[in-house]
């Protein structure tokens, strides 16, 4: 519950995972400075927050409540804003952009109305409907729903929502700065490789440990002769002895089929191990005599234990290469024969696997003469080999970093662990390929002041940030936002708390803290990247849906605009009156906005550049389809009603037919509108059978109300034959034929 300052520490370790993203718990060491004062280095400290995975100490408090590590981040994070969603720039200057294009198509009406000598109350009637109907209301609506629709896809795959906008939000992102541990990997110390000390590897990436030893016989040094293969296994078993009884963990399984882990993520790894190489370790262990136990302590940097074998004592030991190696006086070949100890040869084996991003151990045994050696003391060892572990990155991580390179968002790395060890994840998942991506806290330190040029050209080069502070996290993600990025930042400790609230969009992890959860915007419930990806696909396709709606909406309401200013410009009566244009607005063309929200995504959106935060709703793609799917409408319906007053009809009877026709032109143009790119004829039904729905249930309810003596005195309208229907669904039509010649004519690119 408090920061203390360590005055005696013995085989102490601390998982402080929650505050520095660490995968490996850290050993700690008392430390305290002339005159008694605390020493305020990081390795004779204990944070609070953090858990005690083994060992004793005994300290000072230093510090609690806000004035703790954590505390100091809680003050941050109730200081940081997040900024505003992209959706909500965008509406808000959709929303002042129509006003004013709407308040001047009334304006217009206003004066040409009352030119022509109209009447004031009709005239002012009609420029209220107008304006109701251009400004689409029920688009907050709709938009609701395709962000609640993709809150709900989202669920299905592992991100719970916790604000509406984050949906869209997501999908507008131009850089993931992504947590390692847990999130790109599988938070598992996994041993890829042992190296046996002529260099021999073997390479388990086959969960079979037949697969891992065919690899070591078919090296060149070993030779494929019956006798070679015995004599490896021998080797081979040596190493699994070592690793199942040099160990303190234990694995139970239990009826129900469930597996139980106890003991140090190194141990257990180990264990993993021993049963790849085709030993028990339970069996193992149940068959030797154990003598005496060396346990592992941060101090001495390794652990032995005694056994009784073959009426002789034998010590199997694990522990650093460089506690280890000076105790070596013979190696172990994977020929079978001990040869002299070459240190050079040996430490270069170690030193490549450390620069690979690995974590080196090395195991050994030796028969010990009586006496036994004293505790820290170790005997002449016998160098079996190397065991390499890493925690491995997920399988489908690569997939998911290749998905959003190809979609245009940028993947980092920021992580507490080790420059190697992160550079080594990073290239395997394809998110850095040189050292020189690589950027470390030290790094960013030495550029001075987060807010100049060269920090922002350090962060700009990275690909890969390590060893970096929460602090420091927090000025990358700045950083990101002053080159133009928009940022989602993955993390689960109170150490991303700042960075979370601070980026554009915080993804949580599930299992992390709830200070990191409470700061975000999304959880992921299954720490995978992967579905991180997902969120930004499903984002992608509800942004998709509201500028569907949005062009349906905005597109019959300049149609219905532009019919009454074309009727006024030519001195014909208004084709539709105040409440009719109501009735378009409200009821008909309302149902068909909602369904729409309801779209499934199109297949190529993950194969596109990711727009830009600062970019309208309506870019010139949209506002060219608007134009034609609403000049379209205007002028057929324009046509329809000069023929109609023309062929000598009545004008009651020519406004129902007029109406009629503007119902069944939205029917057919909420298809159309179904997607910006493809034609409607290649999306199929079944990929919302909700606006199938609501475009008959539209159609219903206006024929139902042409036939409904209360609807009929409200709205002037009546039955039509059945011959008037077909001929006007004929009519139409030219809507789809219009739209579909646009997107023949003008097929979109990639980054559209």
């Amino acid at each position: 519950p408090a920061d203390i300052a360590l005055r005696e520490a013995t085989g102490l370790s601390v998982d402080e995972s929650l505050l520095t993203g660490e995968s490996v718990a850290v050993s700690k060491r008392a430390g305290v400075l002339p005159g008694g004062a605390p020493a305020d280095a990081a390795e004779g400290m204990l944070y609070a927050g953090s858990t005690i995975m083994s060992g004793r100490g005994l300290g000072v408090v230093t510090a609690t409540g806000a004035r703790t590590q954590v505390g100091g981040i809680a003050r941050v994070v109730s200081g940081e804003t997040s900024g505003t969603p992209p959706l909500v720039l965008r509406l808000e200057r959709f929303a002042r952009q129509l006003s004013v294009i709407v308040l001047a198509a009334c304006a217009v009406l206003v004066v040409v109305g009352v030119t022509r000598g109209m009447p004031w109350l009709e005239v002012f009637l009609v420029a209220v409907a107008l304006a109701v109907s251009a400004i689409p209301e029920g688009l907050p609506v709709a938009v609701t729903v395709a962000l609640s629709v993709a809150t709900r896809r989202m669920a299905q795959r592992h991100v719970i929502v916790r604000r509406l906008t984050a949906v869209e939000g997501l999908g507008s992102c131009t850089y993931i700065a992504s947590d390692k541990t847990g999130t790109l990997t599988v938070n598992r110390q996994t041993v890829q490789r042992v190296v046996l000390a002529d260099g021999t590897t073997m390479a388990f990436n086959s969960p079979s440990h037949v697969d891992a030893v065919a690899d070591a016989v078919a090296d060149p040094s070993v030779g494929t002769s019956r006798d070679a293969t015995q004599i490896v296994t021998a080797v081979i078993t040596r190493v699994a002895r070592v690793a199942a009884v040099c160990n303190d963990a234990h694995r139970h399984v239990h009826p129900d089929g469930r597996v139980q882990e106890e003991g140090d993520a190194v141990d257990i790894a180990l264990l993993t191990l021993a049963e790849l190489l085709g030993d028990d370790p339970k069996a193992v262990r149940a068959h030797v005599e154990v003598v005496h136990t060396v346990p592992f302590e941060s101090e001495h940097a390794f652990a032995a234990v005694y056994i009784c074998h073959h009426s002789a004592t034998v010590a199997l030991v694990k522990g650093a290469p460089e506690v280890l190696l000076p105790h070596c006086q013979h190696a172990m070949t994977a020929s079978g024969e001990p040869v002299p100890f070459d240190m050079q040869n040996a430490l270069r084996h170690a030193d490549a696997l450390t620069a690979g991003g690995f974590r080196v151990l090395a195991l050994a045994d030796a028969t010990v003469h009586a006496p036994l050696p004293a505790a820290t003391a170790l005997p002449a060892l016998t160098l079996l080999g190397f065991v390499a572990l890493i925690d491995p990155p997920r399988l489908e991580a690569r997939d998911a970093v290749d998905r959003c390179t190809a979609a245009g968002i940028r993947v980092a790395m920021v992580t507490g662990d080790h420059p190697r060890t992160a550079f080594a994840i990073a290239q395997q998942l394809g998110i850095a390929a040189h050292m020189e991506e690589v950027v470390t806290g030290a790094q960013l330190a030495d550029t001075g002041t987060p807010e100049s040029p060269a920090f922002d050209a350090l962060v700009a080069r990275g690909r890969v940030f390590a060893r970096v502070s929460p602090l420091q996290k927090l000025q990358v993600i700045e950083a990101l936002r002053r080159l133009g990025h928009y940022v989602a930042v993955t993390g689960d400790g109170v150490n991303d708390a700042p960075a979370l609230k601070r980026a554009n969009i915080g993804v949580a992890m599930g299992s992390g803290s709830d200070i990191a959860k409470d700061t975000a915007s999304l959880i992921v419930t299954d720490d995978n990247f992967a579905s991180i990806e997902a969120g930004v696909e499903e984002g992608r396709f509800a942004y998709d849906n509201i500028r569907k709606v949005t062009l349906l909406a905005i597109s019959t309401g300049a149609a219905e605009v532009l019919l009454l200013v074309l009727a006024l410009a030519s001195g014909l009566p208004l084709p539709l009156q105040a409440m009719q244009l109501l009735w378009l607005n409200l009821v008909t063309n309302g149902i068909q906005d909602v369904a729409l929200a309801f779209e499934a995504g199109e297949p190529d959106v993950m194969q596109r550049a990711p727009r830009r935060p600062t970019e309208g709703i309506f870019n010139r793609r949209m506002i060219e389809q608007s134009v034609v799917g609403g000049g379209t409408m205007a002028l057929t319906a324009f046509s329809a009603w000069a023929l109609l007053l023309q062929s000598g009809m009545e004008e009651s009877v020519a406004r129902n037919l007029v109406l009629l026709l503007f119902v069944l032109m939205q029917n057919l143009h909420v298809f159309s509108c179904r997607s910006e790119r493809r034609s409607l004829f290649r999306i199929p039904f079944r990929n919302n059978r909700i606006v199938v729905l609501g475009v008959l249930a539209a159609q219903g309810i206006h024929l139902l109300a042409m036939h409904l003596p209360p609807f009929q005195t409200l709205l002037k309208v009546a039955p039509v034959s059945a011959g008037a229907w077909g001929q006007t669904v004929l009519a139409a039509l030219t809507v789809v034929l219009a739209m579909e010649l646009y997107k023949w004519m003008r097929p979109p690119s990639i980054s559209t």
